[in-house]
């Protein structure tokens, strides 16, 4: 039944409760209303005989989705690094859906091969990164680094004569990779997917802020011999602070490592002149990874792994088979820079995103979202009992509330503050564990977060506090 209406008419329908929702009466409600029972019954219709009539379909779908929505596309939204779908990402997504492109090799989607060969070239110039890097478009910072680390292992057992592609993983010599102790949680599963266990990970001290000590970097790689992969960060989930690129790099080169930078969203600092102080010299290492979907506000999902060495790059990424034509000398196939054959089209909607905001617009933004968290510590910092406990370099806050009281209380009091925030749910924040207390983490990310929202976080956050230790 789905036939007896027009594309058009379907997509117009579509159209009308996207735009409801994103610009809705409601659009201040941060977290879903409904609970997950509630979800389970308006999703669980049975399986249907026949089909259904299409309008209803697209009606159901709304209607059972849009109460289990989290709010992340809205001004309000400091959970979790996550981006807000700017509009144009959104409406080029609905355009590439509609020509359904499999962006596998160059001759399934030519258009999308060549946007993606544009992309990377404008990338590399925004990150001001080595041109001559291969970049694979991905999910996300997490696939993006597993690329990354798959390229380096590939290269470094090349480096000693040995040949992965041919032999395989298991009589291979021994890789070491090291990582400082408060590396994101996405590394250690990017190298599980390869292969690595515990054994094979050295976990390097860390500072205050979470950032590497290099010298304890410099100390665990003399006491490995064999082939090394070294991973830093450009903005630590909690803190927001970086790697000293520099020193991390300089010590990587003299013991003949590979380094990979997970940057995930503190990378793009690196387009902006006023914070490219905190990526001096990151432009030196090996390989990086990035989203497209936190900071530059792509719509999910979007990633890079970007790989100075395109051989390493594409010898350890490639798929080839005699039906799959080789891309024109001019142009890229897809499939040579990630390990999907299959998949969306992901250079269309970065494309479009790039152009709608451009290096201007990018800058701006950053720099805003830097400004509203300093703003925040400030609103904050005359409350007593509430304390931001990293430095704010970045986008990122710490927040633990009961001064000098236990750590027991602090951590209750916290988990209080957070559960009363989310009861008034005028804005989203999320909880985690940083340096063995709980913390309330505020992330400023959303594209259109601004000095309002946050004078709204801090007034809630404040009056939670107020009532959780009254």
């Amino acid at each position: 039944m789905t036939n007896k209406y027009s594309f058009k008419v379907l997509a117009e329908r579509a159209m009308e409760r996207a735009v409801s929702y994103r610009e809705g009466d409601d659009n201040l409600l941060s977290r879903p209303t409904a609970s997950v029972q509630e979800l389970k019954a308006l999703f669980d219709v049975g399986l249907p005989e026949e089909g259904r009539d299409g309008l209803e379909v697209i009606g159901s779908l709304a209607m059972a989705a849009e109460k289990g929505l989290v709010g992340n596309t809205k001004p309000n939204f400091f959970g979790w690094v996550m981006g807000a779908s700017h509009p144009v990402g959104v409406a080029a997504e609905w355009m590439v859906t509609a020509w359904g492109q499999n962006a596998a090799i160059f001759d399934t989607a030519p258009a999308a091969a060549v946007a993606e060969d544009i992309v990377a070239g404008w990338l590399l110039e925004l990150l001001d990164l080595p041109r001559m890097s291969s970049i694979g478009f991905t999910t996300g910072a997490t696939m993006a680094s597993a690329i990354c680390l798959a390229a380096a292992r590939s290269e470094l057992l090349r480096r000693i004569g040995f040949d992965l592609e041919h032999n395989g993983i298991f009589d291979a010599p021994e890789i070491k990779v090291f990582v400082g102790e408060e590396a994101h949680a996405t590394i250690f599963s990017g190298l599980r997917f390869l292969g690595f266990g515990e054994s094979n990970v050295a976990k390097i001290s860390v500072d205050e802020q979470g950032c590497m000590i290099p010298a304890s970097l410099d100390a665990a790689l003399k006491g490995f011999s064999g082939p090394k992969i070294v991973v830093c960060q450009a903005g630590h989930i909690n803190s927001g602070d970086f790697d000293s690129f520099t020193d991390i790099i300089r010590i990587t080169r003299a013991h003949g490592a590979w380094c990979h930078v997970d940057g995930a969203f503190g990378l793009w600092a690196r387009a902006v002149p006023a914070l490219r102080h905190l990526c001096e010299g990151i432009e030196e290492a090996d390989s990086w990874s990035v989203d497209g979907h936190k900071w530059l506000q792509i719509p999910y999902d979007s990633g890079f792994a970007i790989i100075k060495n395109c051989e390493a790059h594409r010898r350890t990424m490639d798929t080839s088979a005699s039906y799959l034509n080789v891309a024109p000398s001019e142009s890229r196939s897809p499939s040579q820079y990630c390990p999907e054959l299959s998949r969306r089209a992901r250079g269309f909607a970065a494309w479009a995103v790039i152009q709608a905001l451009g290096r201007n617009g990018i800058e701006e933004m950053v720099l805003r979202h830097c400004r509203c968290a300093r703003h925040l510590q400030e609103y904050l910092s005359g409350e007593a009992g509430v304390t931001v406990l990293n430095e704010v370099v970045l986008n990122q806050l710490a927040i633990a509330f009961g001064g000098d009281a236990t750590l027991k209380k602090r951590n209750y009091l916290t988990a209080a503050v957070i559960d009363e925030i989310a009861k008034e749910n005028t804005s989203f924040v999320a909880g985690a564990e940083w340096k063995g207390q709980k913390i309330l983490r505020v992330s400023i990310i959303s594209q259109f977060t601004d000095t309002d929202d946050i004078e709204r976080l801090g007034g809630s956050i404040v009056r939670a506090w107020r009532k959780v230790h009254s």
